[in-house]
């Protein structure tokens, strides 16, 4: 599936301004995961009414105590109003602590449900998008902004609804009390509103570039502090260099942070000053009518409580859309990573096949790792720099990666760049049980055409079919129980060998696990360990050497027991033993299965029953072994240079290489 004008990373980089604003449809969408909470929410707004309105009640005691306890002498009114003052902040807290409950519920299950969705939505992308993103960034969206969300929902939201309650109840109390005082109180509202509405904006555009210099910082960590990334660091002794780029990331954290901690003390200064002038603007007036006996004493210490707490809330409702805008923030980086386009997805009314035959077409096949609108060869595209924030910061890399044949594309003589074919109308045939050999020089297109048979990629154009069915027809979950892929770069997890194994079979007997060690040439190293098959094998598998991941990678295939096998021979680095025991292991894991192998040694060519020699993405040449060499052409000049004198059972040969596969 393509994805034209500039291809789904484009939908990430859209300007800056279009997404600032909050608008009817993202709110909706935060709906949609507030929704299966809203018994629980209904429950949050009756505590915030109940405590809004208990929090009402302590002012009038103070003023029934002022003008009518004290001066009646009233024992009976005095202790009541005294155990009242005790018993309202008790059961408030009370109730709050339910409220906090409900609210963790609520918060955390939204976090919960965003998490899952997200994480979902990333199994679904095709190798295409992490070939092309930073992992640091996922990480960053998943943590980082997953989070603010949760604030929001937990936090800011609730807020927003106590302060609105509290300001309508203590307005409406008020008004009763005094309603001149209250007009004064409320006549500096404006300068409330003015200073927020410019603050909000800045404050919001530095809420989402923290996020983005906090994503860059993760996205460099997480590639120096990989084992693969701390290898290169040491090896070319650049510990320094990147201990200083570290450092650089860091630094932007730290100041926009301070900045943005400033331009928030600077607004909540002018807000405080704001509220200082309206209290002494009411307590001058209210002053003025207790001396001319229009108000009772304890009217004005009442109206004065109620007056904290109206401004209270009425400060927090200006900054109101700061907060709120600055949470929705991490709502719309969600969003941005959910509405990505999953490019690799079976097509509707998809079938299920139990037990493919194993038969392989490609027709026609074309493939190119840089997307565009124009699909010809000699069609023009341009790689856009594209990410997930408003500066130009990528989160995506630009080009293509992953294949043996990842080159820069061509360019035009004005500077734009030819759209590079990987695959250049590719088309053969593996039958039931066949074993074909990819030969070719690097960037030939081999490891491309792997990737197309378990759809890692789609074609451009042309298919691949799975027994006469079109991949693109067929269930996902087909493809990944008849295909079993074992690449150059072994990757296992942080956890024991059994793990690692079960990764291809959950339900697997530990027969079954011994039986599939056994066939992958690995079983008696695995039992010399102290932990047997419980040792962990550490990051990425690195506690063990490249040949013994490679057989684990091996056992795995073979526990899994597909129906066709796509294997990029990994041996060229290997010792000679290690060597010798991956060979055995291969050969028994192909017997009976189709198998289409990236060949490195010149034994897996000798038993193939086809030859398919690639070069520049077009496939130059097919046939056996003994008919290429007669026909002569790029195969006869890669045996002669690459295999000829190639070691193999003490000889150097080739006659008798050569007539070691009889």
């Amino acid at each position: 599936m393509g994805f034209h004008g500039g291809g789904w990373w484009a939908f990430l980089s859209h300007d800056e301004k279009q997404r600032t604003q909050v608008d009817r449809q993202l709110l909706r969408r935060v709906w949609v995961f507030a929704r299966p909470y809203w018994p629980k929410v209904i429950g949050i707004l009756v505590t915030i009414f109940l405590i809004s309105g208990m929090s009402l009640i302590p002012p009038l005691l103070f003023k029934s105590l002022i003008d009518n306890a004290i001066p009646n002498r009233d024992i009976a009114l005095l202790n009541t109003l005294a155990i009242a003052m005790i018993a309202i902040p008790l059961i408030n807290g009370v109730i709050g602590v339910v409220q906090r409950r409900l609210s963790a519920e609520v918060g955390e299950g939204v976090i919960y449900d965003l998490r899952r969705a997200l994480y979902d939505h990333m199994q679904h992308m095709s190798l295409r998008f992490f070939t092309q993103t930073r992992t640091g960034e996922l990480m960053s969206r998943l943590n980082n902004d997953v989070v603010g969300a949760q604030r929001a929902v937990s936090g800011t939201l609730i807020t927003i609804v106590s302060n609105i309650v509290s300001l309508v109840a203590t307005l409406a109390i008020m008004f009763v009390l005094e309603w001149r005082l209250t007009l004064l109180g409320l006549a500096i509202l404006p300068l409330f509103v003015l200073p927020a509405r410019r603050v909000g904006r800045k404050l919001r555009d530095i809420r989402r570039k923290s996020m983005e210099l906090n994503a860059e910082m993760n996205a460099d960590m997480n590639e120096t502090l990989n084992v693969s990334g701390a290898l290169l660091v040491k090896l070319f002794g650049r510990e320094k260099t990147e201990i200083e780029k570290f450092a650089d990331h860091a630094a932007d954290v730290r100041d926009i942070g301070v900045q943005s901690a400033v331009i928030s003390q600077w607004f909540f200064l002018a807000l405080g000053v704001v509220t200082a002038i309206g209290t002494a603007a009411v307590y001058w007036a209210g002053g003025h009518m207790v001396l001319q006996g229009a108000l009772t004493i304890g009217t004005i210490v009442a109206f004065s409580a109620y007056l904290t707490r109206m401004y209270g809330p009425l400060m927090s409702l200006t900054n109101a859309p700061v907060e709120f805008a600055q949470s929705m923030v991490s709502f719309e980086r969600v969003f941005e990573a959910l509405d990505i386009p999953v490019e690799i997805e079976a097509n509707p009314g998809a079938r299920a096949i139990d037990r493919a035959s194993g038969r392989i077409e490609f027709e026609s096949v074309c493939f190119t790792y840089t997307e565009g609108e124009d699909s010809t060869p000699a069609g023009l595209n341009e790689i856009t720099r594209f990410g997930w924030g408003a500066d130009q910061r990528a989160l995506l890399r630009r080009g293509k990666q992953g294949d043996d044949s990842s080159g820069s594309d061509e360019k035009s003589s004005n500077g734009r760049q030819l759209k590079r074919w990987a695959l250049d109308d590719i088309s053969f045939s593996m039958l039931p049980g066949q074993l074909v050999a990819l030969v070719g020089p690097s960037g030939a297109g081999k490891t491309t055409i792997t990737y197309m048979i378990p759809r890692l990629y789609d074609p451009t154009s042309g298919r691949v079919t799975l027994d006469g069915h079109d991949l693109r027809d067929l269930t996902l979950e087909t493809l990944s129980d008849n295909i079993g892929m074992v690449t150059q770069d072994t990757y296992l997890f942080f956890e024991t060998i059994a793990s690692n194994l079960l990764y291809a079979k959950p339900n697997a007997t530990e027969e079954e696990i011994t039986q599939a060690a056994k066939a992958a040439n690995i079983h008696d190293f695995v039992s010399s360990l102290p932990d047997g098959y419980d040792t962990v094998v550490g990051e990425r598998g690195y506690r063990l050497s490249g040949g013994e991941r490679q057989r684990i990678a091996i056992a795995r295939v073979i526990l899994k027991d597909p129906r066709l096998l796509v294997l990029d021979e990994a041996t060229s680095h290997l010792d000679s033993v290690s060597e010798a025991l991956i060979q055995e292991a291969l050969q028994r894991v192909m017997r009976g299965r189709t198998s289409l192998v990236i060949a490195h040694r010149l034994s897996t060519i000798l038993a193939a029953d086809l030859i398919l020699v690639m070069d520049e993405g077009r496939l130059v040449q097919s046939g056996t072994h003994d008919d290429l060499m007669v026909s002569g052409g790029l195969y006869k000049t890669l045996y002669d240079t690459q295999f000829r004198f190639e070691p193999n059972s003490g000889s150097n040969q080739p006659e008798e290489i050569v007539g070691a596969k009889s």
